[in-house]
Parts: C-alpha cells; structure tokens; sequence
C-alpha cells in the first residue's frame, strides 16, 4: 500500500503537469509556436545554472534553480499574466496567492511549508537568490524575443519604457546582464521591433 505522503507528493507531482498546457505570450525561438509554463521554467533553470557567475552577489545556485521551477506553477489556477497587461496585473497577486495556497497545499506538511516559502521569497525578491531568479525570469523571454525578431512586441505594441521597466528587476539580481537587456532593448528599437 503507498503511503499517505508518497501518494501526496506523486498527486501534487501529477498537478505539476498541468502547467505544460498553460500558454504564455512568448514564442519559441526562431518564431515557433507559443512556449508552455513548464518550458519557460525549465528554460529559466538552465539559464540560471549558466548565468550564475554574472550574479550581483553570491547566491545558492539550487535555491536559485527551485524558484525558477516553481515559481509559475500557481498558474494553473491563476493562468499566465501577461506582464504587459495592467487590467491583468491588478489581480495577479489575489489570483496567485489562492492558487499557491490550494496547490501547494497538496504536499505534506513540511513540503508545504518549504514550497510556500520558497514561492514567497521570490515574490518577495528580498534575497540573492530571488533577484537573480528574477533576472532570469526577465531575460528567458528577452532573449526568446529577440530571437524572434521582437515579433511578440510587435504584436502588442510594447515600448521600449514598458521593457525597460521590466528590467528594473533584471539589474538587482545581475548589472551585466542588466546591460546586456540593454544593448539587446537598444537594437530592437533602432530595428522598429519596440516602440520608441
């Protein structure tokens, strides 16, 4: 018979799933279809590996790379936000907040209350660890932008000053990064890719 918390976390391990089917704005590179949740996070785990010895300070780099994992999982109840979305993002704490307390919920205890944290701290972003996951978080979908010759700007008409804006976050956790954001922001504007 399996016991109750091994069934708790393989129930909690099968909700993770679900995050593969939520649909972000971000397309793959080279202009392919939309990326899910799930590859956004794994992709901002690598990345973090990486990157890491461009982090501002020194970071524990698997605390780093859970907080990537998990940090969107609440969106399988909450759905993607865009971050360009102010109407969306009024609600975005409300919604997430709910979420976060139903799915983690389904783990053991201590794993609950490891997992709440963990999201908690990256929200947060008061550490090491969480400013550099969200500098990942902000350069994933930079980069994927870019590769797809800004096609998702485009499509929405964002300005340089909305990712600029974003980027706030990308230069507490990494200032080479932040300049790297920088140069790639400035060649999408002279391309027309962002409004000015």
């Amino acid at each position: 018979m399996i016991p109750d918390r091994l069934r708790k976390q393989f129930e909690f391990a099968l909700e993770l799933d679900k995050e593969k089917n939520i649909l972000r704005q971000t397309h793959l590179s080279s202009n392919g279809r939309r990326e899910n949740d799930a590859e956004h996070a794994w992709h901002m785990a690598v990345m973090a590996y990486l990157l890491r010895e461009y982090s501002n300070e020194e970071i524990d780099i698997a605390k780093v790379m859970i907080m990537c994992l998990i940090h969107d999982v609440v969106e399988i109840d909450a759905g993607d936000t865009y971050c360009y979305d102010p109407s969306a993002l009024a609600t975005q704490k409300e919604r997430e907040l709910a979420a976060r307390d139903r799915i983690f919920g389904m783990l053991p205890e201590d794993q609950r209350a490891e997992f709440t944290a963990l999201f908690d701290e990256f929200e947060a972003c008061g550490t090491p660890e969480s400013r550099f996951a969200h500098s990942m978080d902000n350069m994933q979908p930079l980069i994927l932008n870019d590769s797809n010759d800004g096609g998702d700007w485009r499509e929405h008409g964002i300005s340089a000053t909305q990712v600029y804006g974003r980027h706030k976050m990308t230069r507490l956790g990494s200032e080479i990064l932040y300049d790297a954001a920088d140069e790639i922001i400035q060649k999408n504007i002279e391309k027309g890719n962002l409004k000015k």
